[in-house]
């Protein structure tokens, strides 16, 4: 029985057990079937690193004010972050990596960066 490479359909020549002719059909036909998972996970990263150079930028003192039309306006997406953290009181901080944000009165934020 002749076998074929899934990815090019060439004869596979070797042990029993060989799925593919060669290492650069094997890892073509992976990477095109793992293709859009890869696609999310890198475009879900670059959202995250964006978001985190944003917040670390506006908030060089550890601890500032910023509003709402100043992130939107620097290319901020808010349903990207990392962790949320709850305190005691119920205010509930948004976490990217280290750098976090509050919502508080009006359109603005409070910025922090989480101590180790």
């Amino acid at each position: 029985m002749e076998r074929k490479c899934p990815e090019c359909g060439e004869k596979i020549v070797g042990r029993i057990d060989k799925k593919f002719c060669s290492d650069a059909c094997r890892n073509s036909y992976n990477n095109s079937k793992n293709k859009d998972q890869r696609n999310l996970i890198r475009n879900t990263n670059n959202w995250l690193r964006k978001n985190y150079r944003i917040l670390e930028a506006l908030n060089p003192d550890q601890k500032t004010t910023v509003s709402r039309a100043k992130l939107i306006e620097k290319g901020f997406d808010f349903n990207y972050f990392t962790s949320i953290y709850t305190t005691k009181a119920g205010k509930i901080y948004y976490f990217v990596y280290d750098q976090g944000y509050l919502p508080i009165e009006g359109d603005y934020f409070a910025l922090v960066k989480r101590e180790n």
